[in-house]
């Protein structure tokens, strides 16, 4: 195994994928606090569909095209009713690194080869494919970048950029810079605003991949501070058509 050939399978398998059932572990940091999920999720692409469930029984449903674009969300609290919610808003992004539009590996694709595809910046160079390992009694090679240059820098907003436009430029993620500069997921740039923007994901970044899949079975992230968050993925049954029954908010079971 080399870097370059666990590189490319990892994002071809990701960039191919076409449906996944899995159960996911997350630990992410909010504020000072780390905040763990246990969620069980079941997603295809091309069209986009997810279905994710919490340990504390939220539901969420979203499908392409269907209800304006908007997740049907059951928050299992008062005052238990199913709301249509944007995935991207304010609401939805409380105290998530992620969107529910962001639940498959695209982040990591991302990462490793940037969101042009050409993977040409420091940070993408930085993996390296670092040995063997058991994960979940599973064979895995591990992929690790160490990126000790990782800091906060100060950003002037360009014309027409979006917190998004500018978590691409540095493959950072929107959290950080929302946590940072005490924005909303929603709010508007003004051309020449200086934003604290880091410099890449993270000071060490782990994927452990799947050696049969070659898809990630867990995604470690370290900052400044320690522990950023990290996610395994268990029980995953890959590329099985998932009934379309299965993305409709009457199907059996759910309470959306």
């Amino acid at each position: 195994m080399t870097t370059q050939l666990l590189t490319t399978r990892l994002v071809t398998a990701i960039k191919t994928l076409k449906s996944i059932r899995c159960n996911a572990e997350a630990i992410e940091r909010i504020g000072n606090k780390t905040a763990p999920d246990y969620t069980t999720m079941k997603i295809t692409f091309n069209p986009y569909r997810v279905y994710l469930k919490n340990q504390k029984g939220v539901e969420v449903l979203y499908v392409t095209g269907q209800n304006d674009n908007e997740a049907w969300v059951y928050p299992a609290a008062f005052p238990y009713i199913t709301l249509s919610l944007n995935p991207q808003g304010t609401l939805m992004r409380k105290g998530q690194h992620h969107t529910a539009l962001q639940a498959g590996f695209e982040t990591i694709a991302d990462l490793l080869s940037g969101p042009d595809g050409r993977g040409e910046n420091v940070f993408s160079r930085s993996f390296r494919y670092a040995g063997d390992s058991i994960s979940h009694g599973k064979p895995c090679y591990i992929l690790r970048s160490d990126y000790p240059q990782f800091r906060y820098i100060d950003y002037r907003v360009g014309k027409n950029e979006t917190i998004s436009s500018v978590s691409e430029r540095f493959s950072c993620g929107e959290y950080r810079i929302v946590e940072r500069n005490k924005l909303s997921v929603d709010s508007k740039l003004t051309e020449g605003q200086v934003l604290q923007v880091p410099n890449s994901y993270g000071r060490r970044v782990i994927v452990v991949v799947d050696a049969a899949t070659y898809l990630p079975a867990s995604v470690t992230a370290f900052d400044d501070k320690g522990l950023y968050e990290k996610y395994s993925f268990l029980n995953s049954v890959v590329n099985q058509p998932i009934p379309l029954a299965e993305f409709s908010k009457e199907y059996k079971g759910y309470k959306l």
